[in-house]
């Protein structure tokens, strides 16, 4: 998960307010202490802690719940819209209105731009943008290839040339061929630190190539030396944005997420994998809701919509909810929700579940494991796929033999299916829109 440990700890606090009794002064003072430790412990700038801990109290004493909802989900909904607010309220969406629409990155060494570059054409091409990428890179030896590479493996048109040394003449030799892309993205080099050559570097490019947007790339791991970055980068070439990589490792990653409250230049794409697929636009809302457990429907909606088509996804989802499918309905929501992404990270984007004690190791489902599966369904009668309870310790030797794989094997299929039905059960009849009232404590998103 994206913050794992913060996300634990808010998750945490917010249960003590559902398990008090009443709110007073006192639970709200052991609120505001409890999120001032997650943040800190996250690398959040003490600062920035304190003056959003202290305007969560004095709203969280002053304000008085309506009928419509109680004082604790009150509470609950004045912790959401101020962490919101923190991180960039209704945060800003990409308006593609001049073509090439021409996007700079920037950033040190070792904060993934180029994979970003590589990451965020990819992320434009799957919405049916013609989109290029350019390595202005001439710092660092491997730039160009990885890049190349990149953008050949995801049919992206890839522009540089490893010979000339000057990102100005690079960008010059392949301007007149940029006006037929929708968007452009340019990858431009690095250094250890914000030096006076690099500055300079990024303003004769910046002033040829006049991008709409200038991204600083910064990884979640550099902790609070985030926030000094950004106000350099936006002193030297004034940024218009943050891309925050390496999300989903271990790292705090609370400094990067602070950074772009320092310099007024929002986190505009997060990166939460490693794979080329694993960048979103980001979404305060939506973000704070996935760390809360509260879920994130519109990055759900998002990835549903980029791996499966709507009527299927409608069949599922009414199977899903009322708990009936057999093992073929199982292979094809597991096969369906890997093309989404790892199942672990699909689990917080549903409302409710990020709360839920769902088995690691079902979540854990690899291709090479549903391939696996899939010579073992193969091998099943036509009566054991429809009825899975049918199965036991002979046909488990036979289906075993049938499809060359160990007895261990089927058992841990059917031990996957079983947890599936379990959890399918938890959720039977559920309406998915009390589903996020009653998780979200009745906060409108």
């Amino acid at each position: 998960m994206v913050l794992e440990k913060l996300g634990s700890s808010l998750k945490e606090t917010l249960s003590k307010i559902a398990k008090s009794v009443f709110v007073d002064e006192r639970l709200i003072d052991e609120l505001v202490k409890d999120i001032q430790r997650a943040l800190l412990h996250s690398d959040v700038n003490v600062k920035l802690v304190f003056e959003l801990s202290k305007t969560i109290k004095e709203r969280a004493l002053k304000e008085k719940s309506n009928s419509a909802i109680s004082q604790k989900e009150n509470l609950v909904k004045i912790v959401y819209e101020e962490l919101i607010k923190f991180l960039g309220g209704e945060g800003h969406k990409f308006e593609i209105k001049k073509k090439p629409f021409k996007i700079m990155l920037v950033g040190l060494f070792g904060n993934g731009k180029t994979t970003s570059a590589a990451k965020i054409g990819k992320y434009f091409s799957n919405r049916g943008n013609k989109v290029a990428v350019m390595q202005t890179d001439t710092w660092r030896p491997a730039a160009y290839h990885q890049l190349e590479t990149l953008a050949k493996e995801n049919q992206i048109t890839f522009f540089g040339d490893k010979e000339i040394k000057s990102p100005l003449e690079i960008y010059k030799k392949f301007e007149s061929k940029l006006e037929k892309y929708d968007i452009v993205i340019i990858d431009t080099a690095g250094r250890d630190a914000l030096s006076g050559d690099l500055i300079k570097e990024i303003e004769e490019l910046s002033e040829k190539i006049k991008p709409e947007e200038v991204l600083l790339v910064i990884a979640a791991d550099v902790g609070q030396t985030a926030q000094k970055q950004a106000e350099q980068f936006h002193k030297s070439c004034g940024i218009t944005g943050v891309v925050i990589t390496k999300l989903d490792g271990t790292a705090k990653g609370g400094g990067a997420l602070a950074a772009s409250s320092a310099t007024n230049a929002p986190i505009k794409f997060i990166g939460v994998g490693e794979k080329v697929d694993d960048i979103e636009e980001f979404n305060p809302k939506g973000f704070v809701g996935r760390i809360l457990g509260m879920g994130d429907l519109e990055a759900l909606l998002e990835k549903t919509k980029l791996a499966i088509n709507e009527d299927k996804a409608e069949d599922l989802g009414k199977k899903f909810l009322k708990g009936d499918f057999n093992f073929l309905d199982l292979y094809e929501q597991l096969q369906t929700m890997s093309k989404m992404g790892p199942l672990n990270k699909i689990i917080d984007l549903i409302p409710g579940f990020g709360n839920m004690n769902i088995p690691k190791e079902m979540l854990n489902v690899q291709d090479d494991k549903l391939k696996k599966w899939k010579h073992i369904m193969q091998s099943m009668t036509k009566r054991e796929l429809e009825d899975p309870e049918l199965i036991d310790r002979n046909r488990i030797e036979r289906i075993g033999q049938g499809a060359g794989v160990d007895i261990k094997d089927v058992r841990e299929l059917l031990k996957q299916y079983r947890q599936s039905k379990k959890v399918m059960k938890m959720m039977k009849g559920q309406d998915p829109e009390k589903l996020m009232k009653k998780f979200a404590g009745k906060i409108k998103v």
